[in-house]
């Protein structure tokens, strides 16, 4: 949010200090039916573009909460890593619409889309594809796999062991497959949304850190209230609702491309440096009892994922900038599933949830301007970072 004057406001208890001048390159939850987005500005007015991308988000968000009741920031998320190009894990226990809201959203964006169920005796072959001999020619043929498509729904991931897990690997990193010496490029836009069920302990194999890395954020989703759980049963029990599209697979990428070139200040930036560098190395920042709870902190790669995350929420809520609290909001998604905490942590019961939150306590939030300033030419700083963290 923003004052009547345009600055940012501040991030709560996340207060910091340290203004930087300059620019160098480099809805609330609600389980009723949502109300319909009021109509946009025609394309002519002043800020016409922006409100107009803002209003097919606001469609976007609209038609998929005709099906998924309450889960806001879900939705919100999910929308934040279509836009940021980063795949999203969900965790939550059966029965709280994981695959509905991955299988609705496929629906509302358009585009091709597969369901692949992990299970025990699944090979990478049956992912990524294989080489066929076929007599009549005497030669081979190759069949491409289910992942060749723009959205990819790996249902219950943690059900298969980490051969085929690994599979992905390539997939999510680079949105390539090879195959007999060959390299073929997945459709664009293209992105993994994967599902996990965190309660089970039979049939089910954790994901590697390298696999969970190569993930924007992890969701968690929890139980839905008892006012949200009674209008699933009124909306959902007779005839389920059917989504619309609303968007389509151009539509996305141009909305990708908007999002990767939001304005990020610069102060923000080495905000989001001094947040990563802090689950490395927290002794640095005043937290000597943190070191004993993280074995391995976060990569760089979660440092592109956090600005990437922000410009897309900065987009999702109608602004061509990034505030310190759109920075602060994805930090807990973009991290939760990145830190390894060593078995002290564990046996102390220290969730990485809690060392994200002493980090954001402890290290300063600065307070600036986050407009873009007239006169500054520069290019937004690191404009790729949109495309890096999905998996570069």
């Amino acid at each position: 949010m923003t004052t009547p004057s345009g600055s940012p406001q501040g991030a709560g208890a996340y207060s910091g200090q340290g203004p930087a001048p300059g620019f160098p390159p480099g809805p609330t939850g609600s389980h009723a039916a949502p109300t319909a987005p009021a109509a946009a500005p025609p394309a002519g007015q002043p800020g016409g573009n922006l409100q107009q991308d803002s209003h097919l988000l606001e469609r976007a968000v609209f038609e998929v909460k005709r099906i998924i009741v309450g889960q806001d920031q879900l939705v919100e998320r999910m929308l934040v890593g279509l836009l940021a190009k980063g795949h999203v894990l969900l965790e939550g226990v059966p029965g709280v619409a994981k695959t509905l809201a991955v299988e609705t959203f496929a629906k509302v964006v358009g585009g091709t889309f597969a369901r692949i169920q992990f299970t025990p005796d699944l090979v990478p072959t049956d992912i990524i594809g294989t080489r066929i001999y076929r007599q009549g020619k005497e030669e081979f043929d190759i069949e491409l796999g289910p992942v060749v498509v723009n959205f990819l729904l790996a249902d219950e991931i943690n059900r298969a062991p980490a051969k085929v897990q690994s599979a992905l690997l390539e997939v999510m990193a680079e949105r390539k497959i090879s195959i007999g010496g060959k390299t073929f490029p997945l459709p664009q836009p293209f992105l993994v949304m994967a599902t996990q069920n965190p309660i089970e302990q039979e049939g089910v194999y954790q994901l590697p850190e390298a696999q969970r890395d190569r993930f924007l954020f992890k969701l968690n989703i929890d139980y839905p209230s008892p006012e949200e759980e009674r209008e699933i049963i009124y909306r959902m029990g007779v005839k389920p609702p059917e989504p619309k599209q609303v968007l389509a697979p151009g539509d996305l990428l141009r909305l990708q491309e908007v999002a990767a070139n939001t304005f990020v200040h610069h102060a923000l930036v080495d905000y989001v440096v001094r947040i990563v560098t802090a689950t490395r190395q927290p002794e640095k920042f005043g937290m000597p009892d943190a070191k004993a709870w993280i074995a391995y902190g976060a990569s760089p790669r979660a440092s592109l994922g956090i600005i990437a995350a922000s410009r897309a929420l900065a987009l999702v809520r109608g602004r061509d900038y990034v505030i310190p609290q759109d920075v602060v909001e994805v930090i807990p998604d973009v991290l939760r599933h990145r830190l390894v905490l060593t078995y002290d942590a564990l046996a102390d019961e220290i969730s990485a949830e809690t060392v994200i939150h002493r980090i954001l306590q402890t290290v300063g939030l600065p307070q600036v301007n986050a407009i873009p300033q007239q006169g500054h030419s520069a290019a937004p700083v690191a404009p790729a970072a949109a495309a890096a963290a999905s998996g570069r």
